[in-house]
Formats: structure tokens, sequence, C-alpha cells
């Protein structure tokens, strides 16, 4: 592929899933990610701030998106609720990069810096869930219990998601998921 043609950060991507997979994280570096994906390390850098963020893009809008959610939901809705309508915009998200979330999951599994990338996103997610349903009128105490359940519920959702054989859309497991929460809460 030549410098001029289109996509360079999928391009780049697609090459450090790649490396990543073949080499392992630590030991690729960014000049060999931007060669296997015919681009120059500038033009990685316009792209990503480091090779962590590469398995990272996006997650500021998956947040956006989440939290929008939770701003729409209808008035009536609990905070749980509130809660699966985030789950839910997840789940679109989700679905329009399924290629890439398998190995993105087995490569941030394989590094110990990557996990604690991957949770401080995780923290950072259930903050701004927080805040929103704050915002709505949830009690700061209730509102931290659900959006961390929120984000408990997307990570194990998202696990089994990408490695379900039958290839269950992420909605369908995450809202199993947080029906089996409230039958636990219920059961007391």
């Amino acid at each position: 592929m030549g410098r001029w043609q289109p996509d360079a950060r999928s391009r780049l991507q697609e090459a450090a899933l790649v490396l990543y997979g073949e080499r392992g994280y630590d030991e690729t570096t960014v000049a060999e990610i931007a060669e296997r994906a015919g681009l120059t390390e500038r033009t990685f850098f316009r792209h990503f701030a480091d090779k962590r963020e590469v398995l990272f893009w996006g997650s500021e809008l998956l947040e956006q998106q989440m939290v929008a959610a939770i701003e729409a939901a209808p008035a009536s809705a609990s905070a749980l609720g509130m809660i699966g309508a985030a789950l839910d915009a997840a789940a679109v998200r989700f679905e329009e990069v399924r290629e890439f979330a398998g190995p993105r999951h087995r490569i941030i599994a394989s590094s110990h810096e990557l996990q604690e990338r991957e949770l401080i996103k995780s923290a950072s997610l259930g903050a701004a869930m927080a805040r929103a349903l704050r915002a709505r009128g949830v009690g700061d105490t209730a509102a931290t219990l659900a959006a961390r359940t929120g984000t408990t519920i997307m990570g194990l959702a998202f696990e089994q998601w990408v490695d379900d054989p039958a290839r269950r859309p992420f909605r369908q497991i995450a809202r199993d998921a947080l029906a089996q929460l409230r039958e636990i809460a219920s059961a007391g």
C-alpha cells in the first residue's frame, strides 16, 4: 500500500494487531507498525500518542455514546434502566469493531501495562456515567454503585462476547447479565 492511500488509522491499527499478535506488545515498535502499514512514524504519531493508544483509540467516543444514552433515557427509567441504555449504546459500538475486539482483548490480557490502561479507561467511563446519573437526579451513592455495576457488566459481557463461539450479539449478552444481576439483587 502506498503512503497516499486513505484510512491510515485503520491501516495502523491492523498492522499493530498483526505485529502484537506475532511478536507481542512489548517487542513491537512504532517504527515496525508504521512500516507494516506502509506509512511513516510521523503519520503514526498524527493518529496515536503512543503504541498503546492503537488499542484504546475510540474509548472517548464510546464514553460519549454511553453518557448520551443515559441522558436520553426516559424520565421514568431507574438507575439500572439508564445503565441498560448505556450498555445498549456500547453494543452498537462493539458490533462495529467486532473483528478488532477479539485480538485486542487477547493482546491486552497478555500485558500488565495494557491491563492497567484498560482499568484506567474503565474507571474514567464509570466516573462519566456516575456524573450523568447524578445529573439525572440519582443520588451520589446510587449513581456510583450503578455506574460501577455498569462497567463490571460491560467487562464481563465483553469477555464472554469476544470468546462466544455462537457469536451472539453483545447487546444480548449484556442484557442477560443485567437481568441476572437484577435477579440476584431481588433475591436479597
